[in-house]
């Protein structure tokens, strides 16, 4: 029986900019930064992105989107790039980073109610 090798799917820096939700220019910048690491090259020295590629863009919209600062992704990327020994701190810093997501929540569900209470009481108003 004959082994195949699976084909691997490339993406341009066009194409991976419209699956990432980043611009081209920022992933240029992670890649700078070393936020992103041995992207593949074309022949002709073109970005190539893997689906895994794809994957860790994931995980750093969802650090950057939800406010994690580009030094603590950094921080992030060098540990997991360090291997399985650095777990522990791995989930110490998103644990961190999930307890200060989740007072900005707090605290935007703070402002959401009192934006309600001020729409009931112009409506009140407006009925008077």
């Amino acid at each position: 029986m004959a082994m195949t090798t699976p084909t691997i799917t490339r993406y341009t820096i066009g194409e991976a900019s419209r699956r990432s939700g980043f611009s081209m220019d920022t992933l240029r910048y992670y890649e700078k930064i070393g936020l992103l690491v041995d992207v593949d090259r074309s022949s002709t020295g073109h970005r190539c992105f893997t689906d895994e590629d794809l994957g860790w863009l994931g995980t750093l919209k969802c650090l950057r989107d939800t406010g994690m600062p580009v030094a603590d992704m950094l921080a992030f990327a060098e540990l997991t790039r360090a291997g399985d020994h650095t777990i522990p701190q791995r989930v110490a810093l998103l644990e961190s980073h999930h307890a200060r997501v989740s007072e900005h929540i707090a605290d935007l569900r703070t402002k959401h109610d009192g934006i309600a209470a001020k729409i009931a009481w112009y409506r009140g108003v407006l009925d008077g």
